[in-house]
């Protein structure tokens, strides 16, 4: 289980948080998926805005470097996982459930009924992996309006044609 501390991250350490994106995501060709493979993390400045509003957490090593990292918003007053990404080198570690359960502490403190995410449906680590952590699919017709529209947008920026599903997990 996890051990590592989590807080949220330094302005310098945003390139390391895309390098672990990068890493991370370089595992969608294993599941025949490599236009998501080769998607293009970001940069630094994109995550920028999530660090300053106090929306982004990283799990750090003993020598309390970022070895995980998740960034969230807020969609239909839910607190929205953005992006959480393990380093492959950290995996199965429960650090992303870690993160995961600590954005849900803190959409407790700020008084919000759920957590949110969207996610590819078929891949083992994505909607599966959510449903072990107690996430369950959002069918359309149950999607507020901010979550809707994101489904939308994601169907149309997203390369390929792996099916997503918006989740939703109840506050503890």
């Amino acid at each position: 289980m996890n051990a590592a501390p989590i807080r949220p991250p330094r302005p310098d350490e945003l390139e390391a948080l895309v390098a672990i994106e990068r890493d991370a995501g370089a595992l969608f060709a294993t599941v025949g998926m490599p236009e998501i493979a080769h998607d293009d993390p970001g940069f630094p400045a994109e995550l920028e805005p999530f660090r300053a509003a106090g929306h982004a957490w990283v799990a750090v090593d003993a020598d309390d470097r970022p070895i995980a990292y998740l960034v969230s918003t807020v969609v239909d007053d839910c607190a929205h996982v953005e992006q959480v990404s393990v380093a492959p080198a950290h995996a199965h570690r429960g650090l992303g459930a870690a993160l995961i359960d600590h954005l849900g502490g803190v959409a407790a403190a700020e008084g919000r009924a759920a957590l949110t995410l969207t996610t590819f449906r078929d891949v083992p680590w994505n909607a599966p992996y959510y449903e072990r952590l107690g996430f369950r699919v959002v069918a359309p017709a149950d999607q507020g309006p901010e979550l809707a529209a994101l489904v939308a947008e994601e169907a149309e920026r997203i390369p390929g044609h792996a099916p997503r599903v918006a989740m939703r997990r109840a506050v503890r």
